[in-house]
């Protein structure tokens, strides 16, 4: 492999201004997200060609020595920043967000933190834009590639030392990463997104493109045109995707073919990657990836990611750290580490690591209330506390295991009351049980998050369990004294019309959830079905219960607890607020089959709306505490708030 070849450090350029610009919000980068499969690609591409040549060569490749090289580019920068943000966080965050900060520290340090937000993803997960270290997922992604790919090539050269093998088993990689990651992708987003076997062939095409190029015979003006066409590709997909479609999948063939082709043109003398700005901006690339997320969150939490004056400061001040981490940090210490031993070098890597990092963040992260006491007032800690004030028993009671052999049961010996449903029945099932009329009576736990209360349902992400689950509850309700009610709660418009937050609106368009044949449209058709289902699913329980649906809690878009305690640490309280106009339209559908079911069987309804709204708004908080502990889920203190609906449903019964 030839040295230092501008135009790799040109495309570097280009990721890093996608991606910054595309963070921060800039009008044209919706695509910007690309940057990052630019640089996985050219990162296979010259870790491919690092081993590659030390397995051909004389000079015996030492994996140790790899790992350390790895190391010296990557670690002390990475570490510099979870440092500086542990020390600002200790004078600056609220305690539960500094708790956050100190367990994606050690999850980023250590080369994890793929995993840890794709385990933290979901119902229950904080917004993406309030992770200070979320963008050190995609090193994690390939710092474990580096682990993994070197020790396969040396095994695999060590039975077969010919490089065709290892090039045709490299393809074989290529195209079993990226079907899993089509397939993936639509039914396992978050995962697919984060973790590497669907990423992995990203990396392994820039490993091919490395081999292939110099067997790549062009003219001048055919290596030019195939530049061009490359940064096409590159532009069309900065410019025309984005962040809500579904990612990795085949429209990520378009920006890595397109650095594919950047990358087999070699063009050293380019317009496009041979500029000094472009040569800055790529050897400074890294620094300034790191820092510039930072601010991005500090904007977005300030509500002021909007703002294009304060976007522009943010953006140059990311780029200012960025050569400043370069010149100070990332080179410095890459020549220093380089110039002593292996053995002092894996040691002071692992006491700074350690030292700074990881025992500090630990004890953080297992501490309460850590940070400058008194730093906000004590209602700003308990608006951010909110989001923990949660069943603690949610994820032990919530999996399909438990659910199908050991139901959770809340109170005494005597069963006093069924609750059925999604995360939404999940979220108020403790304040059931504290509304049982008596202490030896318990609440009967038969919720999972994202199963709607509808007898066979099918899922195009999850199958048929949810529905097969609900039918066998409907069959065993014979062997249950018809004196327990039956309450059914539901985010059954999240079903009917998709979710409602502005970030999963991808996932709109195609309904997931069928009885008999799967929808392309969330059209007449598919709501009358929708409809029977819940009627014909309530009608059969009441045939031998008194069964209680809840109207659909309001969904209010914003995380509650953050919004309001964000806003309170930037000036005033945001109160955070849905029309009652806006609930009604969304859940339209929900509430005239809820109301045909009260007609046709005599179901109850339980409507939450007098103690959540006024008569124009309902609201996330009650006299400044919110009520949710995320934009859409009751709090224990919000489930609580509702008592004088469940002492109805005790009353009747």
């Amino acid at each position: 492999m030839k040295g230092f070849r501008t135009d790799i450090n040109g495309l570097r350029a280009w990721a890093v201004i996608a991606v910054v610009l595309f963070h921060f919000g800039v009008p044209g980068f919706g695509g910007g997200f690309v940057g990052v499969d630019i640089f996985f690609v050219i990162s296979g591409y010259l870790m491919t060609g690092i081993i590659l040549q030390k397995l051909a060569s004389d000079t015996k490749f030492s994996i140790f020595d790899f790992y350390l090289a790895r190391s010296r580019r990557i670690v002390p920068a990475l570490l510099f920043l979870c440092f500086v943000l542990m020390i600002v966080g200790w004078f600056l965050l609220p305690s539960i967000q500094y708790e956050q900060l100190a367990k994606h520290a050690i999850s980023a340090i250590l080369f994890i933190s793929n995993i840890v937000f794709w385990r933290e993803s979901g119902y229950f997960d904080a917004s993406s834009h309030e992770k200070w270290l979320l963008h050190s997922w995609s090193l994690s992604v390939e710092w474990q590639f580096y682990i993994i790919f070197p020790i396969v090539l040396l095994v695999l050269w060590k039975l077969i030392p010919n490089k065709r093998f290892l090039v045709w088993v490299m393809i074989l990689g290529v195209i079993a990463s990226l079907t899993l990651s089509i397939l993936a992708s639509q039914k396992y987003v978050s995962a697919s997104f984060y973790l590497l076997p669907t990423r992995a062939w990203e990396l392994l095409i820039g490993g091919l493109v490395y081999h292939y190029g110099p067997q790549l015979k062009l003219a001048e003006k055919h290596r030019v045109l195939l530049e061009y066409m490359g940064i096409a590709l590159i532009l069309v997909s900065i410019v025309s995707f984005t962040g809500d479609m579904v990612w990795p999948g085949y429209l990520a063939a378009v920006p890595v073919i397109g650095c594919s082709m950047v990358l087999l043109a070699n063009q050293e003398q380019s317009i496009f990657t041979g500029s000094y700005v472009a040569q800055w901006l790529g050897k400074t690339s890294y620094s300034i990836y790191l820092w510039h997320w930072p601010f991005a969150v500090l904007l977005y939490i300030s509500g002021t990611l909007g703002n294009p004056i304060l976007v522009s400061i943010a953006i140059g001040i990311s780029i200012l750290l960025g050569w400043l981490s370069w010149r100070l940090i990332e080179s410095p210490s890459r020549v220093a580490l380089t110039h002593i031993g292996r053995i002092p070098q894996l040691g002071a890597t692992l006491t700074l690591v350690v030292g700074l990092i990881i025992i500090p963040s630990y004890w953080v992260y297992n501490s309460e209330g850590v940070g400058i006491s008194g730093r906000y007032p004590a209602n700003v800690d308990q608006m951010f506390a909110e989001a923990n004030n949660v069943n603690p028993m949610r994820s032990e009671c919530s999996n399909w295991e438990r659910l199908l052999g050991d139901p959770c049961k809340y109170g005494g010996e005597n069963l006093g009351a069924i609750v059925i449903g999604d995360s939404h029945a999940m979220a108020v099932v403790r304040a059931i049980e504290a509304a049982l009329p008596s202490q030896e009576q318990h609440v009967l736990d038969l919720t999972h998050d994202s199963c709607p209360t509808i007898a066979n349902v099918k899922s195009l992400k999850r199958g048929p369990e949810c529905g097969e689950f609900v039918e066998s509850v409907i069959n065993t309700l014979s062997e249950v004294p018809g004196s327990v009610p039956i309450l059914i709660v539901n985010r059954i418009s999240g079903y009917i019309e998709g979710p409602n937050e502005p970030d999963r609106a991808a996932e709109i368009p195609t309904p997931d959830r069928y009885l008999n044949d799967p929808f392309d449209s969330r059209d007449e058709i598919f709501y009358a079905d929708m409809k029977d289902g819940i009627v014909e699913t309530a009608c059969r329980m009441s045939a031998t219960h008194s069964v209680y649906l809840m109207r659909p809690i309001p969904e209010l878009k914003q995380n509650v607890p953050s919004t309001m305690g964000w806003s309170s640490v930037f000036g005033s309280t945001k109160r955070v607020a849905l029309s009652i106009e806006e609930y009604r339209e969304r859940h339209r559908v929900a509430i005239e089959a809820q109301n045909q079911a009260a007609r046709q069987c005599g179901v109850h309804i339980l409507d939450p709306l007098p103690l959540l709204c006024d008569k124009e708004f309902c609201y996330g908080d009650f006299n400044g505490r919110p009520v949710y502990y995320d934009d859409d889920h009751l709090s224990l203190f919000g489930a609580e708030r509702l008592e004088p609906l469940w002492q109805k449903m005790f009353d009747k019964s």
